[in-house]
């Protein structure tokens, strides 16, 4: 799954990256090292202008909520519990078929958080002596620095009991689609880690490679079994995971420090 995750690149390094043609410099983020459900991300998206003389999709970095509304909803409280789209279902289930056909973007991020209960830790809790075990996070990123692309669904809601003029009175929400997580050795692993990324976690967010960036972001492409295919999850050994400090466990901690590399996990989470 992914259920927090570190944004720090600035939006003209993104632009450059994605080609973007369009972004407002109003909707700039600060850096987020400790992105959690139901805040503000930035998204890729193609679609035309409003009010555009020429109706043509156009790379845009916007500003979405991190859970996604379905715009039948009748209220916005089920959001923070969809934050994630399972690849192998995206395509049937209500709340995302039709985002799946035409409303795709790309999440970029650094990489995503997972947290993995320590092997002495799960002993105890097997053997009855501790019910509330204390889980080691680590971070996934890719191994050679570069974005982790996270495939996703954007949604539009109407709130109807705002007016149309009114600031709120639309939301734009997200969703980021998960995978199941590679059984493939990592490209860079500790000695007393985690091998590959399904010892940590079942799931995984999806992560699109550069070739497939245009193909997914395309609204005229609608066919769902095309689409699918684009689902396919990328080319093993492209990432690495290493332990970082459990203070990310608290989303009130946000800063650089998150990101720092311990050399092996916290006392009383060894993996």
């Amino acid at each position: 799954m992914c259920g927090r995750y570190a944004s720090s690149r600035r939006p003209e390094d993104l632009a450059g990256i994605f080609e973007i043609e369009k972004w407002e410099p109003e909707e700039t983020l600060e850096p987020d090292y400790n992105v959690a459900p139901t805040k503000e991300v930035y998204a890729v998206l193609d679609r035309p202008l409003k009010d555009a003389d020429e109706p043509r999709p156009v790379r845009q970095l916007r500003t979405l909520k991190w859970g996604l509304v379905p715009s039948w909803s009748k209220t916005p409280e089920g959001g923070a519990r969809m934050i994630n789209a399972r690849a192998e279902t995206v395509h049937e289930k209500p709340s995302y078929r039709r985002a799946f056909t035409s409303r795709r973007c790309i999440l970029p991020a650094d990489g995503y958080y997972e947290w993995v209960t320590g092997k002495q830790e799960r002993d105890l809790e097997v053997e009855g002596k501790k019910k509330r075990p204390r889980k080691q996070p680590y971070f996934v990123t890719p191994a050679d620095g570069s974005v982790f692309a996270m495939a996703g669904l954007y949604e539009f809601w109407r709130d109807k009991t705002l007016p149309d003029d009114h600031p709120q009175a639309w939301w734009v929400t997200c969703s980021v689609i998960t995978t199941e997580a590679e059984t493939s050795p990592l490209a860079v692993s500790l000695a007393d880690g985690p091998r590959a990324l399904a010892e940590i976690h079942p799931r995984m967010p999806l992560m699109l490679t550069p070739d497939r960036w245009d193909a997914w972001l395309d609204p005229s492409r609608t066919d769902p079994d095309e689409l699918r295919e684009l689902l396919a999850p990328p080319p093993a050994g492209l990432m690495r995971a290493y332990p970082v400090t459990t203070a990310v466990s608290n989303v009130r901690n946000n800063g650089p420090e998150l990101l720092k590399e311990l050399e092996g996990p916290e006392e009383g989470t060894l993996f």
